[in-house]
């Protein structure tokens, strides 16, 4: 059913009319659609445009296909239609200073400029800030030169982390569990250049064991609200085997996620970054996503990103029981200590569902069915998928790797599995692929084992 998109009748609980607000989402991917679900739900919301968007996006906003990457147009657009706030979802505007360039044009936006992302966007940056920051990392170098990055490579004890510097789709973190593993990842990224610039820089690192989770917080630069954290299966295949993807589930708020560990995490992580960034001119404003490694010696930050994380994102907003749009014109205003932002604890199951050979090959096209079977606490996201007409009748069709999500939620883990995957039964199109044990493991951190749950 569609939702409507123009909000002007909406009033607050006073009966007083409320300031209300046209925001467009830049993005087109299942995290898009998380954000304009999230904020559909505003008081303060007038008209809400995405692009380029999906069809899903398309059935409770207006979607606009415009170039998202070309800074100009954006603004432009953002000009014509009287945007009030422009929320940036993926990482490659950012880097590009969308932010910058709509501020320049009058336009507020949700996210870091373009010197603040770099967080994300160059990894020795980010290695260097955290390391300013006295931030608990993995030890690590940075090497622009190829024969002293391999010569290095020969005194490593394995396995160890290469990672290409810049933006690579996900797909510049390479384990390299032996020296000619290590010399082929180093070449790959510096000679061969298949990440084009993003290898030139490459950053060598120990590989840590543990668990791994993703923490997220919004951020005006002076105040950082309550985190949240998420955990993602990257690996194709159940089991964590085979490539690494955009990801393929995830599941949160963890039960590890105690008042202790958020503290520890904002005093040592998040708090000294962003003072740290601050520091230097950089002040970062957004949400700010730290992906952490808990070892059997304390936490180390793996990485950061500048905006939601995919499929976490699909959870995070989910679990938002604050005005999400309050919230994120707060962060662009500075005015973040003045809002009340509270995180729901229900166990949430996010599943992926992929097209068949992503992430290397794969075909799109086909038609989609099921998208709307009557399946309790449950939500399906659209990533890569498009609106086809033929015959004079509309139809949802694949149109990427990673076609969509479906959210469940539950009282417990089994519950919340099992509503997610219930609704996953109900969906078909050609070749489609999903992994059967997102959420089915949780881990017992105090003890550092693996401890098998209820599975379906």
């Amino acid at each position: 059913m569609t939702l409507p998109v123009n909000h002007l009748e909406r009033l607050n609980g006073n009966n007083t009319e409320v300031e209300l607000v046209k925001v467009l989402i830049l993005g087109s991917g299942g995290r898009e659609h998380a954000l304009a679900r999230g904020i559909l739900e505003s008081s303060k919301l007038e008209r809400l445009w995405v692009a380029r968007g999906n069809a899903g996006t398309s059935e409770i906003a207006t979607n606009l296909q415009i170039n998202i990457e070309d800074n100009d147009e954006v603004a432009k657009t953002a000009r014509d239609l009287e945007i009030d706030l422009v929320v940036v979802g993926p990482e490659i505007p950012l880097a590009n200073g969308i932010v910058d360039t709509l501020t320049r044009a009058g336009v507020a936006a949700f996210g870091p400029t373009q010197s603040a992302a770099r967080i994300e966007s160059s990894k020795s940056f980010a290695r260097r800030v955290m390391q300013d920051a006295d931030v608990p990392s993995p030890k690590f170098e940075i090497f622009t030169d190829l024969g002293l990055a391999l010569t290095f490579a020969e005194t490593c004890c394995y396995p160890i982390v290469v990672k290409a510097d810049g933006l690579a789709a996900g797909k510049g973190v390479i384990i390299c569990q032996t020296y000619d593993d290590a010399v082929n990842a180093i070449r790959t990224c510096m000679e061969d250049k298949i990440f084009g610039e993003s290898g030139i820089t490459v950053v060598i690192e120990e590989f840590l064991q543990g668990q791994e989770v993703s923490v997220f917080g919004f951020t005006d630069g002076r105040t950082i609200s309550p985190l949240v954290a998420a955990c993602d299966y990257k690996k194709i295949g159940n089991g964590d085997v085979g490539l690494n993807t955009g990801g393929m589930g995830c599941f949160g708020p963890p039960d590890f996620w105690t008042e202790e560990l958020h503290r520890i995490v904002l005093d040592m992580v998040f708090e000294p970054v962003v003072n740290q960034l601050k520091k230097e001119g950089s002040t970062y404003k957004g949400i700010l996503y730290a992906g952490l490694m808990i070892t059997s010696t304390g936490i180390k930050t793996l990485e950061f990103n500048c905006r939601f994380g995919d499929p976490e994102a699909q959870i995070i907003v989910s679990l938002v029981r604050s005005d999400l749009l309050e919230v994120m014109k707060a962060c662009v205003e500075g005015t973040l200590e003045q809002v009340d932002l509270r995180w729901d604890t229900t166990p949430h199951v996010a599943v992926v569902l992929a097209s068949g050979g992503y992430p290397v090959n794969y075909q799109t096209g086909y038609p989609v069915s099921g998208l709307y079977a009557d399946t309790p606490n449950s939500y399906v996201f659209h990533a890569g998928t498009k609106w086809f007409s033929a015959d004079s009748s509309d139809s949802v069709v694949t149109d990427g790797g990673r076609v969509l999500t479906v959210l469940g939620w539950g009282s417990d883990w089994d519950e919340a599995r099992r509503n997610a995957y219930n609704r996953v039964t109900t969906i078909r199109f050609e070749n489609a692929y999903y992994r059967s044990d997102i959420g089915a493991k949780k881990l017992d951190v105090e003890g550092g084992m693996w401890a098998p749950t209820t599975t379906i």
